[in-house]
């Protein structure tokens, strides 16, 4: 192994170490009254349970789908298996690799959000005090969930990779790990549905009979669905996004590694396989200084903090795409390649953004367009995020060009596609602190919450409702970001797909053929099978949102003394019938896109005449390009909504005559209708259809044999 390489192990050490300091400072706070560590126990309670729960479902399916998957693999193969390992090698290591992947997500969700819990009512004592040790205390406390979940992904992905093989036979060894990238995929997309469900729900059921009908303020604690609102916030956007990038890094790697292999296979260097390790390494450390160095000043902008923190981790991180290239590939055009997607990283942020936060003008027109009622808002909402496909299409179609015509430059054969995984590398070279500024979010949210509860003074609320807001923006932009690394990483992955398919072919497989039917079919089907997944996971919402709906208005109705103070809710029942429906709605949705690439593939295969090797990949180009589209009007619209809300309670509306438009008003009722309606949107069918994208590359790599 080169040199070099010995950076990952030791980075990774550190980053151990570095998680440890970073979960040391947050839990050293203080947790504030008698009062908010109640509430914040009972959040930490309804989240322990619900993610206790979700997991167990989620561990009976994997078992079920590593045992199926691997003995379908190796049956089915006959001789198409890499290298010389044969039937039954095939079969256990696609078991095994799948299920070591579902472990280290799984971990990843869980430590995550026990971490993101304990935050809560940490960041709701510290508002108390200052404006700036709340914000440390958020980014610190989300930051253990990014580091965390970056370095499990790598440390997984380079065990496993030396363990079947990677060290005598570095072309073979990428080839036998893609059912690690598939379990972390499987784990991730329910992760992120059963989260999502659950959490939207509750959010709905809230706001709905609360705000709407009851007329008391959010997150007030006559509200039987608050605490499982609270709860909501963490396993859907903590535990549920965390396994989304978890995935995103872990395919991501396998896919550039099998790329690598490819060239190595001219070159001889095992540079080009262990090179996507190597800048994740490098991606760590930068991510690290970016974080150290976020000192909010008092009442500054907290935007601005955190936006200083990402452009030093961007700034390093380029630094370290240029070194690792140089010392490793010896190539500038590849270089070049990295930094064109850790610019595309930093365009979609920006553009996510401008169409999110409330200084903007998207926001500011939808929040004038409330004042005439909720069906204009939802309308205007639906414009802003069919209009944001046009610059999410442009980012991404961009970088791709760009860095596969940098890889043809480069003058190593096959480095066209090689030079878009470097991209795509690049890109996620910032996921440790971009998940920190996603985690951020819900911590933030959940302190609004915790202070309200515990009756903080309104110079409290003031501090905590603008961290609320702030924490709108940033998981809008982790959104994008995971969007379009996506985006990057489908197109990556499906070049793997294709050098999986010429590798077990033995042939030439480098074109997919629209004018046969099967392609057309297959891409047909993909496109189909994203909006049939959207509409069963926003189905899913509104199932649960009605149980939950039901459930707070017959409290209010049977007690009435909650109304008045004189007596409590009942928060236990209300976080009870969220998490059993959200478990329940979250399977069908969930094994749709398990099922539907296998189905299609051995379908065609056992009909003569037909490719089902192109039929697949029709399904996962095309499948790939829906999903990002319907993915970005989703969150984007979504976030639009929320943060119009936000706007209007924020007092930053005014009518003709400038009279504040604020909190019960006419145009408050429309706003929350609208944000109500952007909830499953932006919280459960946009981020699951990130997973979706992603799920379906893996599951085709692992079952490729299958379709040939």
């Amino acid at each position: 192994m080169p040199g070099i390489f010995w950076l990952v192990p030791v980075i990774s050490l550190v980053t151990v170490l570095f998680i440890v300091y970073l979960a040391r400072f947050v839990l050293a706070k203080d947790t504030g009254t008698p009062k908010m560590r109640e509430v914040g126990d009972m959040i930490f309670e309804g989240a322990w349970a619900f993610l206790n729960r979700q997991y167990r479902t989620i561990g009976i399916l994997s078992i079920f789908v590593a045992v199926a998957v691997g003995a379908i693999v190796g049956l089915l193969s006959g001789e198409n298996t890499p290298g010389d390992v044969g039937q039954a090698g095939i079969m256990w290591r696609t078991g095994v690799a799948f299920l070591v992947g579902a472990i280290c997500s799984g971990i990843s969700g869980f430590a995550g959000m026990y971490i993101a819990v304990k935050s809560n009512v940490r960041c709701a004592a510290a508002a108390q005090r200052s404006w700036r040790e709340a914000i440390d205390v958020a980014m610190r406390g989300g930051a253990v969930s990014g580091f965390l979940i970056t370095t499990l992904s790598l440390i997984g992905v380079t065990a496993i990779f030396f363990a079947f093989g990677g060290n005598s036979e570095p072309e073979i060894a990428p080839h036998l790990i893609v059912g690690f990238g598939f379990g972390a995929s499987f784990v991730a997309l329910f992760a992120q549905l059963g989260g999502g469900i659950y959490t939207k729900a509750a959010d709905m059921g809230a706001d709905l009979v609360g705000k709407v009908e009851a007329g008391i303020p959010e997150d007030d604690s006559r509200n039987a669905a608050v605490i499982a609102d609270l709860v909501g916030d963490n396993v859907g956007d903590c535990a549920g996004r965390g396994a989304d990038l978890f995935e995103s890094t872990a395919a991501e790697n396998i896919g550039a590694m099998i790329l690598g292999a490819s060239v190595y296979a001219i070159t001889g260097d095992v540079a080009w396989i262990i090179f996507p390790l190597v800048v994740r390494a490098f991606g760590l450390v930068a991510s690290m200084i970016g974080l150290l160095i976020v000192k909010a000043k008092e009442e500054e902008d907290p935007m601005a903090a955190l936006n200083r923190g990402y452009w030093m981790s961007i700034v390093l991180s380029a630094i370290g795409m240029v070194i690792t290239v140089t010392i490793m590939l010896d190539n500038f055009w590849l270089a070049a390649a990295g930094l064109v997607g850790i610019l595309a990283s930093v365009a979609i942020l920006y553009i996510t953004q401008y169409y999110t936060d409330t200084k903007y003008k998207p926001v500011k027109d939808l929040a004038q367009a409330s004042r005439t009622g909720s069906a204009t808002n939802i309308v205007g909402g639906i414009a802003i995020g069919f209009e944001t496909a046009l610059p999410t299409a442009l980012v991404i179609g961009i970088s791709l060009l760009v860095a596969y015509f940098f890889g043809q430059q480069s003058g190593v054969e096959g480095a066209g596609a090689f030079g878009t995984a470097v991209a795509t590398m690049g890109m996620l070279m910032t996921c440790p602190y971009v998940l920190a500024m996603d985690t951020f979010g819900p911590i933030t949210d959940n302190a609004n919450g915790i202070n309200e509860m515990a009756g903080a003074g309104p110079q409290v609320r003031k501090i905590t409702d603008r961290l609320d807001a702030v924490g709108n923006t940033t998981k809008a932009l982790t959104k994008g970001y995971a969007l379009v690394s996506a985006g990057l990483a489908a197109f990556l992955l499906f070049q793997a797909y294709m050098d999986q398919v010429e590798f077990l072919r033995g042939t030439p497989f480098d074109v997919i053929d629209l004018a046969k039917p099967e392609v057309f079919v297959g891409g047909l089907f993909a496109v189909m099978l994203v909006f049939l997944f959207s509409s069963w996971a926003i189905k899913a919402v509104g199932n649960t949102a009605q149980l939950i709906i039901e459930e707070v208005r017959r409290q209010f109705r049977e007690n009435p003394k909650i109304m008045t103070w004189e007596a409590k809710p009942d928060y236990a029942r209300a976080v009870d019938i969220t998490a059993r429906a959200g478990l329940r709605e979250m399977i069908k949705p969930g094994l749709l896109p398990v099922l539907a690439p296998l189905v299609l593939g051995v379908g065609f295969n056992l009909i003569e005449g037909y490719d089902a090797a192109m039929a697949v990949g029709a399904m996962l180009m095309v499948g790939t390009i829906g999903g990002i589209m319907l993915a970005a009007f989703m969150n984007n619209s979504g976030g639009a909504w929320d943060n119009a809300k936000k706007y209007i309670e924020d007092g930053q509306l005014k009518d003709d005559k400038g009279v504040v438009q604020g909190k019960r008003t006419f145009a408050h009722a429309a706003a929350v209708v609208g944000d109500t309606v952007g909830d499953p949107l932006k919280d459960t069918a946009g981020p699951s259809l990130h997973v979706l994208i992603k799920l379906l590359s893996t599951i085709t790599l692992v079952l490729v044999p299958l379709f040939i």
